[in-house]
């Protein structure tokens, strides 16, 4: 197992954002720009909804990418997350595998 796995999943607020963007329509309500489903959820709106700053939510999503259980993609100015399904699905296995 990674180490940025364990650390990603070491943060109560970091499992929310997870958890949220397994069902965004749900949780988050319609953008301007973007798609929930397809292009991801608007970095500004899981900073609100976590209750916390921008740069804040930042590192909290940094820290996703960086372990590879979300992916970022730029649409204009703003920065959308969505899950990466298949390597949340690999790390769910290695949990399994490994211990």
């Amino acid at each position: 197992m990674e180490v940025e796995v364990l650390k990603a999943l070491a943060s109560q607020r970091r499992l929310r954002i997870l958890e949220w963007l397994r069902d965004p329509v749900a949780h988050f309500p319609p953008q301007a720009d973007g798609d929930l489903e397809t292009d991801g959820v608007c970095g500004v709106l899981i900073a609100q909804k976590l209750g916390v700053s921008q740069p804040t939510a930042g590192e909290h999503l940094r820290v996703l990418v960086a372990a590879r259980l979300i992916e970022a993609k730029r649409i204009k100015q703003w920065v959308f997350y969505r899950r990466d399904e298949g390597r949340i699905r690999e790390v769910k296995q290695s949990f399994q595998r490994d211990w």
